[in-house]
């Protein structure tokens, strides 16, 4: 049995109650068996059916009371994989929540999804069925062995022998297929995160002229899957096979020394019949959990995925309150640094750097400074390595506080668009705003034309399964997210850097009307926004090399004059 599922909580109390009514079916099957053998052979031994009729109404009852269990653990097992399926789910997108978009990136945004969406299903599905047919396997055939021990010990014997045959064959089956399976889960998770990032890049293929390439490297991939799923698919019949196959086998010879008993003289029909009919009994519990084996592994591989992001460790909130930025706020920087566990270039070393008010900062350098870097730890979606923060006077070791982190806007290059109406989508800040204001922040950001070109306006499914939309017009969906949140501090992380030119001057302006009154802190490559931003961070190697305004430091000739110098040549070149 798993070790995970003692983890889950209420899974004590859930176990006894499937063993108390194991316990309860174990004793209805025996007695079914007793009945029906006691009636046939009643009948063959010349009785009349007035005088065995009570027996099967016997064996009735107990099949009653049978599938009665049966039924109640259906319910308990469905009441529990339920709850633990949404607690798990609900723990892991909170988790999500804390561990950031980089962290999500890195996994594989496909592969995350579909966890999300499909594994908590999967999850669910294989605590459904393997919780009660592991207690059937652990209760059922020792009581039914027991009963036919002492009624028949040669045959008990054989059963006995068969039984370690059988979970032999399926140890072995069962090694070879988890190492194909696990092969075609990796193909599957290569295969998710491939066909979410295609999805989401399928308009820029188009645009590049280089969708029909794409669409073989699909079909490729979906080949490999398909020669996954099939290599494992071979083995888990050939299990179900060997299976059928030693079961049989076995019932067969208990029958045969049973006959040849019967025919000596030896033995006696109704024990000869009531072994006859508890042997499948015996065997049906182990059967079942390998008919399922193979329903279940996905669901055990999420459960497994699922732990293993829950124990990422993260930062502990204080409980400490922080009050709205406004102008006369301070944030402080001390020393601040982030040593990645790869010891890559892209960490933070020894940053000192103070914030008051609403400030536009622009943070700027070369692709590997630690730009992002600097945005995750100033979101609380990381947290440094050594240094502090300082707001308003009181420390702070991270900034992954509520109290913080309930005042960012946070936009980045690739913001999400739900599957949802438009105005559910501009909601994701403010989910009880009213039509008037999400109008109102649809028009501030610009999305005036876009809304009188959807068939039903903001009502307009978009995202997965629903209207495509571009670059250019997500990014209009999280500035209307802005708009209508209102917060008091934005953070953006390369925002316009996989959009063209004309579409991001497009956006320049609502985006400046957005920056009015608040802290930014604006990580981008393009440097024509620097003129906008009233101080600027200028970042290589992880360190901070210069600090000021853009014409301070043009003036000033140092690195950030040789990274405008650099950028107009490329552009001229």
């Amino acid at each position: 049995m798993d070790k995970l599922l003692f983890t889950y909580k209420g899974i004590k109390p859930v176990l006894a109650s499937l063993v108390a009514l194991t316990a309860v079916q174990a004793v209805m099957v025996i007695l079914q068996a007793y009945f029906l053998a006691d009636a046939i052979s009643s009948l063959f031994g010349g009785d009349l059916f007035q005088a065995t009729w009570h027996k099967l109404v016997y064996f009735f009852l107990a099949l009653v009371i049978r599938q009665g269990c049966t039924f109640v653990k259906q319910k308990i097992v469905y009441r529990f994989a339920n709850e633990t399926s949404t607690s798990i789910r609900t723990a892991v997108l909170h988790k999500l929540f804390q561990l950031g978009p980089r962290f999500v990136t890195e996994k594989g945004s496909g592969q995350t999804i579909t966890n999300m969406m499909e594994g908590t299903e999967k999850f669910q599905r294989y605590l459904e069925l393997f919780l009660p047919k592991m207690v059937n396997t652990m209760i059922i055939p020792a009581a039914v062995w027991l009963f036919i021990f002492f009624h028949d010990s040669r045959s008990a014997i054989i059963l006995l022998v068969a039984f370690p045959i059988l979970i032999a064959f399926m140890i072995l089956l069962g090694f070879a297929a988890r190492e194909k399976s696990n092969k075609q889960y990796k193909s599957y998770q290569m295969l998710s995160n491939h066909f979410v990032d295609s999805l989401r890049g399928i308009e820029t293929l188009k645009y590049l002229g280089v969708s029909r390439a794409h669409r073989e490297k699909i079909r490729l991939v979906s080949e490999r899957y398909r020669k996954n799923v099939m290599a494992t698919l071979r083995i888990a019949f050939l299990s179900s096979f060997a299976l059928n196959f030693i079961t049989m086998l076995s019932i067969a010879t208990v029958a045969v020394f049973l006959g040849l008993g019967l025919i000596e003289g030896h033995g006696q029909l109704f024990p000869a019949l009531l072994i006859l009919i508890l042997a499948p009994e015996y065997f049906l519990p182990i059967r079942e959990v390998g008919s399922d084996y193979h329903a279940t592994l996905d669901g055990k591989e999420a459960a497994q995925e699922f732990h293993d992001i829950l124990q990422i460790d993260t930062v502990t909130q204080q409980q400490t309150t922080i009050g709205r930025w406004n102008q006369a706020s301070t944030l402080v920087l001390e020393k601040v640094g982030l040593q990645f566990e790869e010891e890559n270039t892209n960490g933070l070393a020894a940053l000192d750097f103070t914030v008051k008010g609403m400030k536009k900062i622009g943070i700027i350098g070369a692709s590997g400074a630690g730009k992002s870097t600097l945005i995750d730890l100033l979101s609380g979606f990381r947290s440094p390595t050594a240094g502090c923060f300082m707001i308003n006077g009181k420390r702070f070791d991270h900034l992954a506080e509520a109290g913080w982190q309930d005042q960012i806007t946070y936009i980045p290059q690739h913001p999400y668009i739900f599957a949802a109406s438009l105005a559910d989508n501009i909601r994701f800040y403010e989910p009880d705003a009213t039509e008037e204001q999400v109008q109102a922040a649809a028009i501030a950001a610009g999305l005036t034309d876009v809304i009188a070109s959807l068939p039903a306006g903001l009502a307009t499914v978009v995202g997965e399964g629903g209207r495509s939309l571009s670059g250019g017009q997500e990014q209009r969906i999280a500035l209307a997210r802005a708009f209508l949140g209102n917060r008091p501090i934005i953070l953006l992380d390369e925002p316009t850097a996989h959009l063209d030119i004309e579409t991001e001057y497009a956006l320049k302006q609502p985006m400046l009307e957005l920056f009015q009154d608040k802290l930014v802190c604006f990580a981008t490559h393009r440097l024509h926004w620097m003129e906008q931003m009233d101080e600027m961070v200028v970042l290589d190697g992880g360190k901070i090399v210069e600090t000021g305004s853009h014409h301070q430091l043009m003036r000033k000739q140092g690195f950030y004059y040789q990274l405008t110098e650099a950028f107009l040549e490329g552009q001229h070149g």
